[in-house]
């Protein structure tokens, strides 16, 4: 546990930043739950950004929800993740006003919902890479010790290049059991996995099934339940069996569609229990067909 040890030992007071001062906003390149985020140019760094603003009542009433528990803030986690597929967060603090912010790399390029959407041959011929990234990504991220809580399309990035990049940590607990008891739901509904939905108790698998529900839309355009607009009518459907992605992918490997259908089990104990093992058969399958191109 020595990276909660470094994350809470005491810190000296980094000073509050005028944000009008330091940046020129250019405009609005994204908004969470929590959060609005600005396309910038740092004049400390020198360079174009991503700024990150978070929202305090949103933040309080979040934070509330682990009173009592030295919760890790979204800045503290995010600024010590290194992994080419996950965002680079440059610096975290507050505000003048008292707002949490993040400084971040800029990444240009779409989000992974746009291309799901889109389903155009970017998707299709990088689909499966991708799927990997993302799960590398999370792999990561688990070895650290954190579950994630809300892995979805719109919490990806692809850059110029065509690359994953993971990003929005401001739901993310440590792996730990104080943050894992029953009764904390928070995340994107159609990404929930059921045990969340039903308030019991949680851990890494939970990312497990939020990134086979991903995969699976990745692939199929759609999701493998029909989308619910509230949490009970959610819970409904996922206590039936998700739809066969082999009927929307007759040609996708067989493997890749058992493997994205074992981490959509609705006990944790018959999904993936390492999301490592589930990568594991995706990049063989994708250094096979490499090899044969």
């Amino acid at each position: 546990m020595d990276f909660l040890k470094k994350l809470f030992e005491r810190k000296p007071r980094v000073p509050k930043i005028d944000i009008g001062k330091r940046f020129e906003l250019y405009g609005r390149v994204g908004q969470g739950s929590m959060s609005k985020v600005w396309k910038a140019r740092d004049s400390k760094l020198g360079k174009t950004v991503a700024l990150k603003i978070l929202d305090i009542d949103k933040t309080n009433r979040l934070e509330a929800r682990f009173k009592g528990l030295k919760k890790p803030t979204e800045g503290e986690i995010a600024v010590m993740l290194k992994h080419p597929h996950i965002v680079k967060t440059l610096e975290h603090g507050m505000t003048t006003k008292n707002e949490a912010y993040l400084v971040m790399e800029y990444v240009e390029g779409v989000a992974l919902s746009f291309l799901i959407s889109a389903q155009n041959d970017v998707m299709k011929q990088n689909c499966l890479r991708m799927a990997i990234e993302l799960g590398e990504a999370i792999n990561y991220f688990h070895r650290q010790n954190w579950i994630h809580r809300d892995i979805c399309p719109r919490n990806v990035l692809l850059d110029e290049n065509n690359k994953i990049k993971l990003i929005d940590f401001g739901l993310v607990v440590p792996n730990t059991p104080q943050f894992q008891a029953p009764g904390n739901r928070t995340g994107t509904a159609n990404y929930m996995a059921p045990e969340l939905i039903r308030r019991q108790k949680t851990d890494q698998r939970i990312d497990i099934f939020s990134y086979s529900v991903t995969c699976f839309e990745m692939f199929a355009g759609q999701l493998p339940w029909e989308s619910g607009q509230t949490l009970e009518a959610i819970l409904s459907h996922i206590n039936s069996p998700p739809a066969d992605l082999k009927s929307f992918c007759p040609d996708l490997d067989q493997r890749v569609v058992d493997t994205i259908m074992k981490g959509l089990a609705i006990y944790p104990s018959d999904r993936w229990q390492r999301i490592s093992e589930m990568i594991e058969v995706l990049r063989t399958v994708h250094s096979e067909q490499n090899a044969r191109q």
